[in-house]
């Protein structure tokens, strides 16, 4: 199995509002980025598609260790809210409706075909891939302004 890093960032204006997302994905020593946006989306739904997008990517089961600065998404796995959502109905324990359903289904159904780990750092902190990803965000959110 192949191992791949994925470097994912979003970005909105406004939130809602225009947005991006940009992805860096690494594998035996070359590197592809990927980016793209919506008119009116929300910084959330970004950062979910960063990540969606760098899994839809793979033609085959792989690897991958994702490096975001989404506690959204990290969080939404690795604590198993994204997981429980589902199960509950796209509903939170409190029984409130959970927010992006459709995205965190996307995600929810790659994770079962990729093995992966999530990694938390903090955005805008010179992390040189997640700054590449927070400029390709940017330059795809800005095209919708």
């Amino acid at each position: 199995m192949k191992i791949v890093e994925a470097f994912t960032d979003g970005a909105c204006s406004g939130n809602p509002g225009p947005g991006g997302f940009g992805v860096i994905l690494r594998c035996e020593g070359r590197e592809k980025e990927i980016s793209g946006g919506e008119a009116h989306t929300t910084n959330n739904r970004m950062e979910l598609m960063g990540v969606i997008t760098a899994l839809e990517a793979l033609k085959y089961p792989c690897m991958v260790k994702i490096t975001t600065d989404s506690k959204y998404v990290v969080d939404g796995i690795i604590k198993g809210w994204a997981k429980s959502w589902r199960r509950r109905g796209w509903k939170k324990s409190d029984g409130n409706p959970a927010l992006n359903p459709d995205l965190w289904e996307r995600l929810l159904n790659l994770l079962e075909i990729h093995e992966t780990e999530f990694f938390w750092i903090k955005g805008h902190a010179g992390h040189p891939e997640n700054e590449r990803c927070d400029a390709l965000a940017v330059e795809q959110r800005d095209k919708f302004k």
